[in-house]
């Protein structure tokens, strides 16, 4: 599969031309950035086996009120979410015996949050990933993000969307309860050009489907990348490491990195080497065995794999692949419309921090499956584009689809 720059990012055109895209964008502003809905305005309160939603308070950030929003559906499994980065706080889900336990690493408070998180479960952006030097041109100028992931910028530079209080609306419907989270990136925020309307829907339904729907408009040319960075354990998070995980990509490339994380250019085939998921494997399998170079510079995994997705299609959802936790019998099934899927095995989990129940997180811990575009794209004219013109839509959906292993 040739990855080239042909394969466009998600986009649609809402309008063309200057003025018409000003006011546009307005209409696009008006309709995502809403308060924060206070409890009262919430979807009826959800009981056990009634799919719904609540809100309450989650502290206070530099004088903001946090909320923390949480989805039920009809089988009982829920997923809460606070405004703070857009961020997914908790996961809900059954094992084989109906066994309900939470699979998210998070805390149970905003200051941790604020002053401790590895972006647990945040809407990362402006650029998720990395961005070589921190630098990229567009028509002509050449753009210096902060440092932040040295010598590199890492997840949007010094202040991404994760550190962000964003605004909240109620998008319940058919589908089943969902809420909107949205914010206005403005014009030069970590030096990136252009005002971007953003917003993600999280929407979870009686299939014990997750679904994140992005979408953004600028009214200046500038670069965009969004994923979720929601870190798992299907065994619950903070009781055992994911080693023993099963995991099958549907990916028969990646794209290999130099020793600071930037790919090196080009993509490899993944046979023969210990990136070959197209065949599930435990987690584990080859991380301590052998010489791999790659594993060896990330500690583990923390790369980009090439979806096996038609040439062209941005549009459709692609089984990525799935994780599987074999003691638990919980699995997880990932679907996106992005072109990458950033596979990482909590390398960097150093045991400083303590979770939601508790428990110490330490390597190895949790994965991430963050589905996105190609690392430091705006750098590597051959990788599937990453630029946004005023006049069109970034569209982006990913689903995360929990149950149990055949």
């Amino acid at each position: 599969m040739n990855p080239a720059n042909s394969r466009k990012l998600t986009r649609r055109t809402v309008v063309a031309g200057s003025a018409a895209g000003a006011a546009a964008l307005a209409t696009l502003n008006h309709r995502h950035r809403g308060i924060a809905m206070a409890s009262a305005q919430s979807t009826p309160a959800a009981t056990p086996g009634a799919a719904g939603m609540t809100s309450a308070p989650f502290g206070t950030l530099n004088g903001k009120d946090v909320e923390l929003y949480t989805l039920t559906n009809a089988n009982g499994m829920s997923v809460s979410l606070m405004t703070y980065g857009a961020t997914i706080q908790s996961i809900m889900v059954p094992d084989r015996d109906g066994e309900m336990a939470n699979v998210c690493l998070g805390f149970d408070n905003i200051e941790d949050y604020a002053t401790k998180s590895p972006f647990f479960g945040a809407t990362i952006g402006r650029y998720a990933n990395r961005i070589a030097l921190g630098q990229f041109e567009l028509n002509g100028e050449t753009y210096q993000i902060a440092i932040n992931n040295d010598p590199n910028t890492l997840h949007g530079g010094n202040r991404g969307f994760d550190k962000y209080v964003w605004d909240a609306e109620d998008a319940s419907g058919d589908d089943g309860p969902a809420v909107t989270f949205s914010r206005l990136s403005p014009d030069g925020e970590e030096n990136y050009p252009g005002n971007l309307q953003v917003a993600v829907t999280y929407t979870l339904t009686d299939d014990d489907e997750l679904r994140l729907d992005y979408s953004a408009t600028t009214d200046a040319t500038t670069v965009i990348n969004l994923t979720n960075h929601v870190y798992l354990n299907l065994a619950g998070e903070g009781t055992s490491n994911i080693l023993d995980h099963v995991m099958q990509l549907n990916a028969s490339q990646y794209t290999p990195v130099d020793a600071t994380a930037i790919p090196i250019g080009g993509v490899q085939p993944v046979a023969g080497t210990a990136f070959d998921f197209t065949t599930a494997k435990p987690i584990g399998q080859d991380i301590r065995v052998g010489s791999d170079e790659q594993i060896v510079l990330g500690r583990g995994y923390d790369h980009n794999w090439v979806l096996d997705r038609e040439e062209g299609d941005d549009t459709t959802l692609f089984d990525a692949g799935n994780v599987t936790d074999p003691a638990s019998g919980r699995m997880i099934t990932c679907l996106t419309t992005e072109p990458g899927l950033q596979f990482y095995s909590g390398n960097f989990l150093d045991g400083t921090y303590a979770g939601t129940s508790g428990h110490v997180y330490r390597q190895g811990d949790a994965f991430t499956l963050e589905t996105q575009h190609y690392p430091d794209s705006p750098n590597q004219p051959d990788f599937p584009t990453t630029t946004l013109e005023p006049g069109d839509e970034f569209v982006s959906t990913t689903v995360f689809r929990f149950g149990g292993a055949e």
